[in-house]
Parts: C-alpha cells; structure tokens; sequence
C-alpha cells in the first residue's frame, strides 16, 4: 500500500506506537475501498470510504429484507400449495372409489343370469340393414308422390282376405 518508515527513534514510546496505529487504521481503509468497490482505483479519502460503506450496508440491508418478504410469500405458496395438494389426493381417492363402485354396478347389472343363452340372431337381421329414418322401405322416398298416396287405396285396390 504505502511507504513506510520503519524509523521510529524508540519504538517503545508514545509517538511511535500513535504512528504504527495510524498506519494500520491507514491500510484498513485502503482494504475497505478496495473491497466496496472492486476494479476501480483505490480511495485515499476517509469520509468517501465511510460514504460508500454506509451506501453499500443500506443495500444490503434492503436487499436482505426484500429477500426475507420474498421468502416468506414463497413460504405461504408453498403452504398453499400443499394444502391443495392434499385436497386434490383426497378428491383422487374420492373419485377413485366412486369408480370402482360404478364399475362393480356395471358388473353386477350386465352379468346374465345363470343358465341364461342368448337367443342366435335371426336370419333377416343378416340380410338387409334397416335405416331408423327409412323404416323396412330403404328406397320410399325416391317414390312419386301419386305412389306414395295412400287416401284412395280402398277405391283403387280391393282390401286383401
């Protein structure tokens, strides 16, 4: 840091021992510039040292209680989140019971009675498919109307034996 002279012409007294306590408190300055403000020159002035000490410790100190009001929301969201974590396990479990029992009714009311045979499906059921809109006539609305006319059937056609 700075020169010194180790010439004290006693080192025992007074003015020697004032002189060595001065350079310490001298280069205990220069360590504190240098730590606030690293890679800039170093300051020799005392008051500007203390200046940028005192700004330096106030960011700290509203940084550090940023970080605990941080800290602390992120504490209540975890809260939050565990609480709701465990309302969605017991609504899991709900639905998971809920489910087996609508699948141990649907077991229950498909399974056919003891010795009962389902009837072999009729043969016309195999021959031609039946739209639900067409009726058995697939084709009857491709039919003239006069065809499709049914009020004077009695006078047209004899009724059938």
């Amino acid at each position: 840091y700075r020169g010194r002279s180790d010439s004290c012409s006693r080192p025992g007294t007074k003015a020697c021992r004032e002189k060595l306590r001065r350079e310490k408190l001298n280069d205990r300055f220069l360590d504190l510039s240098s730590v606030l403000e690293p890679g800039k020159p170093i300051k020799t002035d005392k008051p500007a040292i203390l200046d940028d000490a005192m700004r330096v410790l106030n960011q700290l100190k509203n940084e550090a209680q940023e970080l605990r009001e941080t800290n602390e929301k992120l504490l209540e969201e975890i809260k939050s989140l565990k609480a709701e974590k465990t309302e969605l396990r017991e609504e899991k479990l709900v639905l998971k019971a809920d489910k087996e029992r609508m699948e141990q009714q649907l077991k229950a009311s498909t399974i056919p009675p003891s010795g009962f045979m389902p009837a072999h499906p009729a043969a016309y059921q195999n021959k031609m498919p039946i739209y639900p809109s067409y009726g058995l006539i697939p084709m009857w609305h491709y039919l003239p109307p006069s065809a499709r006319d049914t009020s004077r059937d009695h006078e047209l056609r004899p009724p059938a034996a």
